[in-house]
């Protein structure tokens, strides 16, 4: 029987291209389109369908199942003896991967499989490190963690993982990853879920061929190139590529190239030579000289002024770190709040010969007007309050203008300072002083009126100097009388004294506020001249300070300091009482007074005297309190004064006690108790200091 035939069926390719078409093709196009043919009756019904009428019954489909369906049998695999699996992770066990695997253990739950040996994964010490730094299973640590939150952390974990390896240089790497398998319920401290990740770097990568673009016709090419430090064969490491590229650029700033170009590094890397070929596009863009500094600000810090606080001369090959110096030594000022400093082609390189580079700078002012005060407790001291004024460019350029005063237990001072920074070269400092005051302690009554001047070279604490120098003078007058001797108040005493005190320091120490290493050595000289009642005196003021700091464990400072002095020339009579030696005080032997320490007369009241010996030992302690800013420091001091040029050991104070050190970021905060271990008859039992700065 034949097939019933569909009507509906669209016509067959046969029924649309005729046999006459295909032995006439050119006579069969040229009839043209066929007319449309008569609607079909059943199409002409659709088209008169309501879109609302109801779906005709869909007649079922019953195909039957075949029952003799025939499927081959699945082959049994063999084992495969070289993988091993666990449901849980122990310490040592072997795991899926590495068999002899030698485990680092990151935290409780985290585990690392390296393989045997040194050679095959010799970064492994540094790769744990870094893994734990950023690892998230390591930061989220927790005794409540669940086998589900550990198995999501330790998929950021594995990808963490593959990229390490990539940056090591190990492409071809893979990492085996086991989440202990325990029942739900049971994580408690004795069975805990734990991650391991066996670690199976492959070959190692190296560098392949290298194209560091036009760096070869720098006139210094040779040093640039030595300054880059890969060479093909090195292995693979894109950290090292990051240092070298740094190094190249530090290279090039510091050889004189201001405008030079680096373009990011790219690694193209072939896994059938187990190579990668580095491109780093590099534009030296000619070699300079310095030229002019220029400024944005001429009347108030001029372009001539700037150009003596650099550390270069025109005509010197440029180099960026001078620049980033320059700009450090404006800040340092305190005068702007805002410095950039921009190199200027002034003209190109020619023959061999640099060109010349200026630097513009650009700077905003800051406010130059301060107002300032400090407060401060000695026990025999008492308290005493300081408050300054201060217009630190009323005199341009960099000339200070300041009033302070002092309201004291013990002091009282009025004066008004001139100075001026970076004056005749980088770091030195004019100051003019003058002032008076009055002094009330247990030694002498001195009313005093002064005229300071000193020019020096002192470290900042942005510019710590291994010297410092001053040079200078003293013009004082003053009425001074010692202290009541029985109830009755002595007469006071003139004195005219002209001096010319020099001073010199060498400093190694890693910080000025606060050191934990190196050593400070400085010692002072004062020729002076000094006329009382018709009594001229000629005698040399000196003095010797040295100190050490050694850190002998992260947390532990030992500090010591000696300090000798002498006045050699006149009787202790013909010396104006405050330009005497005194010992004792928070700066000098804690726990006693003020100037407590030497000789007394016949009430008790010391008078000072020609020579002087010092000295202190003391651990700074850290702590945890505070984030690690508090710290503890025991302490011994020692200290003698006699009438006579030589010391006399005879009679030496100690004193010993406790402090604390809390880090404020600027310097120390120190609170000081102290108490004289062989105190003289009237010493105090306590005695506390509080200060900004180490004691010493």
């Amino acid at each position: 029987m034949a097939p019933a035939q569909d009507r509906q069926a669209p016509p067959s390719l046969e029924d649309l291209i005729p046999d006459s078409a295909v032995e006439d093709p050119e006579g069969w196009a040229a009839q043209g389109a066929p007319a449309d043919p008569p609607e079909d009756a059943a199409v002409a019904a659709m088209a008169e369908l309501d879109a609302d009428s109801p779906l005709a019954d869909v007649p079922p489909i019953d195909l039957p199942w075949p029952d003799d369906l025939d499927l081959p049998a699945m082959a049994d695999l063999e084992p495969d003896d070289s993988i091993e699996f666990a449901d849980a992770i122990e310490d040592g066990q072997p795991r899926p991967g590495l068999a002899d695997a030698e485990i680092v253990r990151i935290s409780s739950e985290l585990v690392l499989a390296f393989p045997p040996g040194e050679a095959a994964f010799p970064q492994r010490s540094e790769f744990a490190d870094r893994f734990a730094q950023l690892s998230t299973i390591a930061e989220l640590d927790s005794d409540e963690d669940n086998i589900a939150q550990l198995a999501a952390r330790a998929k950021a974990d594995e990808e963490l993982l593959e990229t390490m390896l990539r940056v090591y240089g190990y492409y071809d790497g893979q990492v085996v990853r086991t989440v202990g398998a325990i029942q739900p319920g049971e994580e408690d401290a004795a069975n805990r879920p734990k991650v391991r990740f066996d670690l199976i770097p492959g070959a190692r990568y190296r560098f392949g061929a290298i194209d560091l673009g036009n760096l070869s016709a720098a006139p210094d090419a040779s040093a640039l190139r030595s300054a880059f430090e890969i060479r093909s064969g090195d292995p693979l490491s894109s950290d090292r590529i990051v240092a070298e590229q740094f190094d190249l650029d530090r290279a090039l700033g510091e050889l004189g190239y201001p405008f030079a170009a680096i373009e990011e590094p790219e690694l193209l890397v072939d896994h059938a030579r187990e190579e990668g070929d580095l491109t780093m596009k590099v534009e030296p863009g000619g070699k300079f000289a310095f030229g002019a500094v220029n400024s944005n600000l001429p009347e108030f810090l001029s372009g001539r002024h700037l150009a003596t606080i650099a550390r270069f001369d025109p005509g010197d090959i440029y180099q960026r770190s001078l620049e980033y110096d320059l700009r450090r030594a404006i800040v340092s000022t305190g005068l702007v709040s805002s410095v950039t400093i921009t190199p200027r082609k002034v003209s190109e390189p020619v023959g061999g010969q640099p060109g010349e580079v200026a630097l513009d700078v650009e700077m905003t002012k800051a406010k130059l007007r301060t107002i300032a005060g400090a407060i401060g407790y000695g026990t025999g001291e008492g308290f005493r309050l300081e408050a300054s004024w201060e217009h630190r460019n009323m005199f341009p350029p960099e000339g200070m203008l300041r009033l302070r005063g002092i309201a004291g237990t013990q002091q009282q001072l009025a004066g008004v300072t001139f100075r001026k920074n970076n004056f005749g070269g980088r770091d030195k400092v004019l100051t003019l002083d003058a002032f008076g005051s009055t002094i009330s302690s247990q030694a002498y009554d001195a009313r005093t009126v002064s005229f300071v001047g000193t020019y020096e070279r002192l470290s900042t604490l942005l510019f710590q100097k291994p010297l410092s120098w001053s040079v200078g003078f003293e013009a004082v007058a003053t009425q001074e009388r010692p202290a009541p001797i029985g109830g009755v108040v002595q007469p006071r005493q003139t004195y005219f004294v002209g001096a010319l005190p020099v001073y010199a320091q060498v400093d190694t120490t890693d910080s000025l506020l606060d050191p934990k290493e190196g050593f400070r050595i400085g010692g002072r000289l004062s020729p002076e001249v000094s006329r009382s009642n018709g009594t001229e005196s000629v005698y040399l003021r000196s003095q010797v300070d040295a100190s050490y700091y050694q850190q002998v464990t992260e947390k532990v400072v030992l500090a010591g300091r000696v300090r000798f002095g002498a006045i050699p020339g006149t009787a202790l009579a013909n010396i104006a009482p405050s330009r005497r030696l005194y010992s004792g005080g928070g700066g000098s032997v804690r726990g006693y007074g003020y100037q407590a320490i030497g000789p007394r007369d016949a009430n008790g009241n010391p008078t000072g005297g020609r020579s002087l010996v010092e000295g202190a030992v003391e651990a700074r302690i850290g702590t945890k309190f505070f984030d690690g800013a508090l710290s503890v420091v025991p302490f011994l001091d020692a200290g003698s004064v006699s009438r006579s040029v030589t010391p006399d050991f005879e009679t030496v104070r100690f004193g010993a006690g406790i402090g604390l050190r809390y880090n404020t970021g600027f310097g120390p905060l120190r609170f000081d108790v102290a108490t004289p271990v062989n105190p003289a008859p009237g010493d105090s039992r306590i005695a506390v200091y509080v200060s900004l700065g180490q004691a010493f």
